[in-house]
């Protein structure tokens, strides 16, 4: 629940802020009358009128404490404060100034209690500035409640003024006003349940200022993080250890679900539909294919996209997750809890309709997807023919994970020097130390060498390593000519991983010519020779009929053949064959589940840092890779991730 609000009116040049200033000044501190006395029909009367005529009275405090406990002072309290909220609407009204002059039971409290940038204001002076003053001058009324009030020291005339002096140029700024243009004076109410100040700001140069949402909410947060500063802190540094439990709960929730989206096949008829229906509209664009410069039919069916695959159920609670975990820190600044709002419209989800965008484009394009999950903890399976027994014994100790860092270290110091003396297992295995960790620190250019000289001794699983390693994104080691010949090499002596990738490469035709003729024939090897990419991919072009002929009965052999080995996807095709839907379209819905799993992943974590602080995701991409570069693992105190490509 919010505890602080902020009301911004302002009063017209002709509206009497001379007259205003001196009652802010100047008026009665209420006392609180010492029993629950109903209130007076007048009250009512009065009460009624003030929320027929000002509605956004309702929002404030009082109003909520006296609907609670309907007593006179709650009455009093809030046609006080709606009454000062809607100054420049009622200032020439006999009946609410009526009610103003004469209510009831009150006590004065000094002559003024005007406070500004000089230590001492003098009424007068002030009052004859702003006779003079042509231009419109905003009424801010800043309200918490008491008990927030006396916990944090802000029921004081002094602490307040403290505060509005530190943020005078953040109030000026969010009004549009240069600090040196800037005018203001403020009172302090020590009143009922809900002390507050009025803070009357202005411009010495009329007709400069101006005061937008936005910039109210910029006071707000300004002001929020500075009173609620050690709360805020407390939020993520454990110091309120059970509302960091439940942020941490919530976002293991999310992860989890975010695991359960990556690793799902997604059944979605209707946005299959909907997909194929932007894929068709996009070929009329001309220019960008992005979401800012789609016209708005184009949009809104985009948007639809997102709202589609909301429906979906793991999506549906992984957002609601998220806004659990963002209603933590909105909490100091909305009065209400946040607002569910379609997933289309969260601004902080952008990313998903670029991803629709381009998943359609596919589709419109014709490109050939490669679902490869699990590929990277299964394309690099070890030798273990004529290994020698040294090379046992001292790779069990590195994989032993009941052993001290230090005795695993050892380990990898003889598995190194065995490298040394030409063992082309140790040496692979070396290769492998370097680039993935997490004993060694990471260098591609030692594993590249470690490799090298495995590779040279047919040790087929090194000549493939180094082939990736080659045409890898790696600038320290990228070199498109090395890998695609060490990749042949791999492929040649019999590496079905290396022949599925040569497939590959010369299907989409990135790093070497396009050659679909050879991409099938390596296709077609790899897949006799067991590997289940291979042989969903060749089920998939004969079922497609893109690059083959379509021949459904080899679809089914081999897609039959993958799935056998647990290939989800070659699964999904087949259970799916008689139904007719294009199996472009239904893989295509699931790389934009996908796609969402990351983007939900990247953001579980709330964007707001202590004390206004924040880290976008370029920075924390950075920050963990150089974790990784470290040894760490991409969240090795949270779930590990699978690898997954699309």
């Amino acid at each position: 629940m919010a505890r602080l609000i902020l009301k911004s009116p302002y009063i017209k040049s002709t509206g009497g802020a001379s007259g205003y200033l001196r009652y802010i000044a100047t008026r009665e501190r209420v006392e609180l009358i010492p029993d629950d006395r109903p209130p007076t029909r007048k009250q009512e009367q009065l009460i009624a009128k003030l929320v027929k005529d000002f509605p956004d009275s309702k929002t404030l405090y009082e109003y909520e404490d006296y609907l609670t406990k309907p007593t006179k002072v709650n009455a009093s309290a809030f046609i006080t404060l709606a009454l000062e909220a809607n100054w420049d609407a009622i200032h020439e009204s006999d009946q609410y100034m009526k009610y103003i002059a004469t209510r009831p039971r009150a006590e004065r409290i000094g002559a003024h209690g005007l406070f500004g940038d000089e230590e001492t204001v003098s009424l007068e002076k002030s009052m004859e500035e702003l006779e003079r003053y042509t231009g419109n001058v905003w009424t801010h009324i800043i309200s918490l409640k008491r008990e927030d009030a006396v916990r944090l020291g802000f029921d004081n005339a002094a602490a307040w003024q403290n505060l509005i002096r530190a943020h005078r140029n953040d109030i000026a700024a969010a009004m549009k006003i240069p600090p040196g243009d800037f005018r203001w004076y403020a009172a302090f109410h020590d009143e009922g349940e809900h002390p507050h100040i009025h803070l009357m700001a202005w411009s010495a140069k009329p007709g400069q200022a101006y005061l937008s949402k936005e910039g109210i909410r910029q006071i707000k947060s300004k002001l929020t993080n500075d009173i609620f500063r050690n709360e805020m802190l407390h939020l993520y540094e454990q110091k309120s250890e059970s509302r960091d439990e439940l942020v941490r709960q919530a976002r293991r929730a999310m992860l989890e679900l975010v695991r359960t989206m990556q690793d799902s096949v997604c059944d979605h008829p209707d946005a299959e539909r909907l997909m194929l229906e932007l894929a068709a509209q996009l070929g009329t664009v001309k220019g960008k294919k992005s979401y800012g410069y789609l016209p708005k039919r184009l949009k809104n069916l985009v948007d639809e996209i997102v709202d589609e695959m909301e429906r979906l159920p793991a999506v549906s609670k992984c957002y609601d997750q998220w806004l659990l975990l963002q209603g933590k820190v909105a909490a100091y600044y909305h009065d209400k809890p946040q607002e569910r709002i379609p997933l289309s419209q969260q601004k902080e989800f952008r990313q998903i309709k670029n991803a629709v965008i381009q998943e359609a484009e596919r589709l419109r394009l014709g490109e050939i997807g490669f679902e490869e999950k699990g590929l990277n903890q299964q394309d690099e399976p070890e030798e273990y023919r004529n290994a020698s027994y040294d090379y046992w014994t001292l790779r069990d100790e590195i994989r032993d994970e009941s052993l001290t860092m230090e005795e695993r270290g050892e380990a990898v110091s003889e598995m190194e020097k065995l490298a040394e003396s030409g063992d082309m297992y140790a040496q692979y295995l070396m290769g492998k130390l370097w680039r993935d960790g997490p004993l060694l620190i990471p260098n591609s250019a030692n594993a590249r060498y470690w490799f090298e000289q495995a590779a040279e001794q047919e040790h087929i699983v090194a000549q493939y390593s180094l082939a990736k390693l080659y045409l890898s994104d790696d600038v320290e080691v990228r070199d498109i000519r090395q890998g695609m010949n060490w990749l042949y090499t791999a492929a040649v002596n019999g590496s079905s991983y290396a022949m599925y990738r040569l497939a590959k490469e010369l299907l989409k035709g990135d790093l070497i010519k396009r050659n679909s003729d050879a991409a099938v024939e390596w296709f077609t090897r790899s897949a006799e020779r067991g590997n289940p990419y291979a042989q969903y991919m060749l089920g998939k072009l004969y079922l497609t009929g893109k690059e083959l002929p379509c021949d459904e009965e080899r679809a089914i052999h081999w897609l039959t053949r993958s799935a056998e080995q647990g290939n989800q996807y070659a699964q999904y095709l087949l259970n799916h064959l008689e139904e007719n839907r294009p199996p472009s379209a239904m893989l295509a819905v699931t790389r934009l589940l996908h796609h969402m799993s990351r983007v939900f992943r990247d953001n579980s974590v709330p964007k707001s840092r202590p004390g206004g602080i924040q880290i976008d995701r370029k920075r924390l991409k950075k920050l963990q890779e150089k974790r990784m570069a470290l040894g760490h693992k991409l969240d090795d105190h949270e779930e590990q991730w699978p690898n997954l490509t699309m």
